[in-house]
């Protein structure tokens, strides 16, 4: 049994663990959800995304996982008879793929191995057949902790490929690296709230580009739930097509705030010091899963050259300091394990987490 009253901090790759001050946003008084008080919270919350992802486009609340954005991507911006290239890395990667297929598109996949990164090189090769409509990237691929050098693939894109569709997974990396969208030319990118931006999960966050809102004018089968016709007409509202997750935008609101005022080169900058800290150990006691090129700055995949038994590491912390990290994702359980250090994790948790671990595999 959980003991509610003492919950485990978590620094697994998300949930990330919630400070008692962002937690208490959520238990603020509702609202009615076609109210002028929510239509005012929704504006204001809206504004400020925009400043943190820099943007100047549609940024739509969506009271889901992330996952559900990956469809509205699909559905929104893909039509039947278009071709979707989605570049594999990793679990998640890979299950994009998945959905795109499941919503009848027509998929073609750009795998590496896990661990290895998607080249500029890789990607223009394929796009220079012409005959992909849309490609599919993910920032930061959790499973593995490798990011993607999506600046450099999108100075490709954009030179190279100006009307096919940037489709971007940024769940582990939204507000934790550094992300100017409009710069980037991206059509949509997409995350939930439990990693970065350190609140409960619930919610996710899509940026769309004026251009994908007007594709998706004549997809047809956008389905209900995420039509991205319908959000942006109650977004001229302030408003969210379906009922929101109040308290969660309200946490949201709280944490834009602090991020404002923190300033988003600081904020880069923090997840910069907590990747090189945790890297160092994991150099210093295994090894990093990816090359340290590719090394994301919001988690790290640690290599288990040590052949330490993860699942019961995991167990024996958890049990002494009432702290969790993560085991290997999927086939890489055992073979790795994963420490996240994004949102309002810091140097110090990280310190005292890591020296926990050593006492356990020294």
């Amino acid at each position: 049994m959980v003991d509610w009253t003492n919950p485990p901090r978590l620094f697994i790759p998300g949930p990330v663990k919630v400070n008692d001050d962002v937690l208490q946003q959520l238990a603020r008084p509702t609202l009615g959800h076609r109210g002028k008080e929510y239509a005012q919270l929704h504006g204001e919350t809206v504004d400020m995304l925009k400043k943190i992802l820099f943007t100047e486009q549609n940024i739509f609340l969506s009271t889901s996982s992330a996952s559900g954005i990956w469809e509205a991507a699909i559905r929104n911006c893909v039509d039947f008879d278009e071709v979707v290239l989605c570049t594999c890395c990793g679990a998640f990667s890979d299950k994009w793929a998945d959905v795109a297929r499941s919503c009848g598109r027509n998929v073609e996949e750009l795998k590496v191995d896990w661990g290895q990164p998607t080249t500029v090189e890789a990607i223009d090769e394929k796009l220079a057949t012409g005959q992909f409509a849309a490609v599919t990237l993910v920032y930061n691929e959790t499973s593995t902790g490798l990011t993607n050098p999506v600046y450099d693939i999108s100075k490709m894109m954009k030179e190279k490929y100006p009307d096919v569709l940037v489709l971007v997974d940024t769940v582990s990396a939204m507000v934790g690296l550094p992300m100017h969208f409009d710069d980037l030319g991206w059509d949509v990118a997409l995350a939930s709230v439990q990693k970065a931006l350190a609140i409960p999960p619930g919610l996710a966050v899509a940026v769309v580009s004026n251009r994908a809102l007007e594709k998706s004018k004549s997809v047809p089968g956008r389905g209900y739930y995420f039509d991205f016709q319908q959000f942006a007409k109650a977004a001229e509202k302030n408003q969210t097509p379906t009922t929101p997750a109040i308290p969660h935008i309200m946490a949201l609101n709280y944490q834009c705030k602090k991020l404002l005022v923190e300033g988003m080169e600081n904020v880069w900058k923090r997840h910069k010091e907590m990747g090189e800290f945790v890297r160092a150990w994991a150099k210093a006691n295994f090894g990093l899963f990816c090359e340290e090129q590719y090394a994301s700055n919001t988690l790290t995949t640690v290599k288990n050259t040590k052949g330490i038994n993860v699942a019961e590491t995991i167990k024996a912390v958890q049990t002494k300091h009432n702290t969790a990290f993560g085991n290997g994702y999927g086939k890489l359980k055992e073979q790795t394990f994963r420490i996240a250090h994004m949102g309002d994790i810091t140097l110090d948790d990280l310190k005292e987490l890591l020296a926990w671990i050593d006492e356990e595999i020294n």
